[in-house]
C-alpha cells in the first residue's frame, strides 16, 4: 500500500509538472540566447545579437554601417562578426532546437484511442479502450532533468562559438593589418629598386659600371617586384579571411584598416595561475563536466528501467446491445524473455566511462595550451621587443653611417645599396615580430576561457550517446 501511495503521488505530480512546464520553446531560447550574451560580455567585454526579425537585421545593419564608416580597429571588427557572421547566427538556432527537446521532455507520449464495432446479426459489439504510457509519466522528471543537463551544454557549446569566432577574427585583424602593412613597405622597396635599376643602367651606359653590379641590380629590382606580388597576393588573402569572418560581401568589403599595427607595451602582463584559471573558467571543461553528468544520470536511468521498456495502463469500456456495458481496464509490459537489458546497461556504462576519460584529456589539453600560450606570449613580446629597441635602431644607426661614407666617397654606391638590401630582411622581420607578439596576446587571452580554433567541442559525440543509448 505504501508503494502504491508513493507511486501515485509521484503520477500525479509528473501531470502537473506537464501543465505548469509544458511552455513554448521560444521564451525558453530566449532566455537561454541572454544568458550565453551575458557570458560572452563577462568574458570579451562584447556580446552577440540573435537576428530574428526584420528589425533586428535593421538595427544590425545600422549599427554595421556606423563599424565600417571608420578603421576598424580590432574591438570593432570582432563585433561586427558577433553581429553579422551568419554560421554564427546559424548556430543559435540549435539554442531553439535545444529548447523545444527541453520543453517536450517534460511531455510524455500521447495517449491511444482504439474504437471497435462488431455485428453479428442482429447484435452490435463496440468496445472502447484509451490507454497511456504510465512508465513515462513515472520517470518524467529524471528524463526532463537529462535533458536540462543536455539543454546547459548547449548553452555552453554556444557560448564558446562565440568566443571561437571573437579569437579567430582578432587573429585574422592583426593579420590583415601586418600584411597591408607590410605589402606597402615593399611597394617602396620595389619603387626604390625600380630608381636603382635606372641608375644601374645609365651608369653602366656611360661605363662607370661593370656588368656584374647591373645585373645584382637588375636582380634586385626583379626581386622586389616579386616580393611586391607575393605581398599583394598575402594582403588579399588575409583581408578575405578577416571579411568572411564578419560576414562581409560586396560594398562591405572595401572597409578600412588602420596604417599600422599598434605599438608594443611596455612591459608584458603577468599571468597568475593560468593553468588553474583554465581549468576553472574553460567552457569546453564545463562542457565535458555536463556530458559526465548528465551521462551518470542517464546510466542510473537505463538500470532503473532495463527490465520493464513499456508499461502501458489504460481504461476499456465494452458495450453490446441489449446487454450491460462492461467496464474495466487493462495492464500490458514487455516480458524480458530474450531481452535483458544488460547489453543496453553496458553501452551506457561505457558512454558514461568515456566521457570521464574524455573529461579528463579535455583538462590535460586545457592545461597545456595555457602553459604553451603563456611561453609564447613572453617569447615573442621578448623577440619584438629586440627588434624594435636592438635590431631596428642599430640598422638605421649603420645606414646612416653608410650614407656619410658614401657622401665622404669612402664606399661605392654599390655598398650603400646593398647595406639598403640588407635592412628590408630585418624591417620585414620586425613587422612579423610585432604581428605575432599580438596574436600570441589574443591566444593568451582566449586559452584560459575557451579554444582558440573553432570545432568540435571535446565529448560532443557523447551527448549524442547518450541520446541513443540513455533513457527509456
Amino acid at each position: 500500500m505504501m508503494t502504491q501511495a508513493i507511486t501515485m503521488r509521484r503520477l500525479t505530480a509528473s501531470v502537473a509538472l506537464v501543465a505548469l512546464l509544458g511552455a513554448c520553446a521560444g521564451p525558453v531560447a530566449n532566455r537561454a540566447f541572454k544568458e550565453v550574451a551575458s557570458t560572452t560580455e563577462q568574458r570579451i567585454g562584447q556580446k552577440p545579437v540573435w537576428i530574428k526579425s526584420e528589425e533586428d537585421e535593421v538595427k544590425v545593419r545600422k549599427t554595421i554601417d556606423e563599424l565600417l564608416a571608420k578603421p576598424l580597429s580590432a574591438d570593432d571588427a570582432v563585433q561586427v562578426a558577433l553581429l553579422n557572421n551568419r554560421r554564427l547566427q546559424g548556430n543559435f538556432s540549435e539554442l531553439g532546437i535545444g529548447a523545444a527537446d527541453l520543453t517536450s521532455s517534460w511531455r510524455p507520449e500521447n495517449p491511444g484511442f482504439s474504437f471497435a464495432r462488431l455485428r453479428r446479426g442482429q447484435e452490435i459489439e463496440i468496445e472502447r479502450s484509451i490507454g497511456i504510457d504510465a512508465l513515462s509519466l513515472l520517470v518524467l522528471p529524471i528524463t526532463a532533468s537529462i535533458e536540462s543537463r543536455r539543454f546547459e551544454r548547449t548553452k555552453l557549446n554556444t557560448a564558446t562559438e562565440v568566443l571561437s569566432l571573437a579569437a579567430q577574427t582578432k587573429r585574422a585583424w592583426y593579420e590583415a593589418v601586418a600584411a597591408e602593412q607590410t605589402a606597402k613597405y615593399v611597394a617602396q622597396v620595389r619603387e626604390t629598386a625600380e630608381v636603382q635599376a635606372e641608375l644601374a643602367r645609365r651608369m653602366r651606359s656611360v661605363g662607370n659600371w661593370n656588368t656584374l653590379d647591373y645585373v645584382r641590380e637588375r636582380i634586385f629590382y626583379a626581386d622586389a617586384t616579386a616580393r611586391l606580388a607575393r605581398s599583394r597576393v598575402m594582403a588579399t588573402a588575409a583581408r578575405e579571411r578577416l571579411g568572411r569572418l564578419m560576414g562581409l560581401w560586396g560594398n562591405d568589403m572595401a572597409y578600412k584598416l588602420p596604417d599600422r599595427l599598434p605599438t608594443l607595451p611596455g612591459s608584458p602582463r603577468s599571468v597568475e595561475n593560468i593553468e588553474a584559471k583554465a581549468i576553472t573558467e574553460r567552457l569546453d571543461i564545463q562542457m565535458a563536466k555536463a556530458d559526465v553528468s548528465a551521462l551518470q544520470k542517464s546510466y542510473g536511468l537505463t538500470n532503473a528501467t532495463r527490465f520493464v521498456n513499456v508499461l502501458e495502463v489504460g481504461f476499456q469500456r465494452n458495450s453490446q446491445s441489449e446487454a450491460k456495458d462492461q467496464t474495466g481496464y487493462e495492464v500490458s509490459f514487455q516480458v524480458p524473455l530474450f531481452d535483458f537489458g544488460d547489453a543496453k546497461a553496458t553501452k551506457a556504462e561505457q558512454y558514461y566511462l568515456q566521457a570521464v576519460h574524455r573529461l579528463a584529456d579535455t583538462a590535460v589539453n586545457a592545461r597545456s595550451a595555457a602553459r604553451e600560450a603563456w611561453l609564447g606570449y613572453q617569447t615573442n613580446y621578448e623577440l619584438a621587443k629586440h627588434y624594435q629597441d636592438e635590431v631596428i635602431p642599430l640598422r638605421q644607426k649603420a645606414s646612416e653611417e653608410m650614407v656619410q661614407r658614401y657622401n665622404g666617397m669612402l664606399i661605392s654606391v654599390f655598398e650603400l645599396l646593398s647595406d639598403a638590401r640588407d635592412q628590408i630582411a630585418d624591417v620585414t622581420s620586425a613587422l612579423e615580430a610585432q604581428r605575432d607578439f599580438w596574436i600570441a596576446d589574443t591566444d593568451l587571452t582566449f586559452v584560459t576561457i575557451a579554444p582558440v580554433e573553432a570545432g568540435t567541442p571535446a565529448g560532443g559525440n557523447a551527448v549524442a550517446a547518450a541520446r541513443a543509448g540513455g533513457g527509456h
